[in-house]
């Protein structure tokens, strides 16, 4: 049975850092691309970052590049997504995803507020 559980979100003030983990099970996880999503309240799902298989090659969407790292340790089957200089825009859902196989976290909550 595939499990993706996402974990890490929570409220941060403005400036402020949070890694995010999400605990793959139930497959090779070292075989799949990962990606990180979001979702706020009236936008549209957004493709946060990417990360190739083997953590060769990395991308991200402009709107994080430069203030979030993915990452992925193969042997412990997590994915990781380390957040620096958070802004309220940042405030949302955020989803791990097996893009190969559709497969989908439940997500964490991440709110950034004074």
């Amino acid at each position: 049975q595939v499990q993706l559980v996402e974990s890490g979100g929570g409220l941060v003030h403005p400036g402020g850092s949070l890694t995010l983990s999400c605990a793959a099970s139930g497959f090779h996880f070292g075989s799949y691309i990962m990606r990180w999503w979001r979702k706020a309240p009236g936008k549209a799902r957004e493709l946060v970052a990417g990360i190739s298989s083997t953590a060769a090659s990395t991308n991200y969407a402009s709107s994080v590049e430069g203030r979030f790292t993915i990452s992925r340790n193969n042997a412990k089957n997590t994915l990781y997504l380390h957040m620096t200089a958070l802004k309220p825009e940042d405030t949302a859902v955020y989803y791990c995803n097996a893009p190969q196989k559709n497969w989908w976290g439940r997500g964490t909550q991440v709110t950034v507020s004074s």
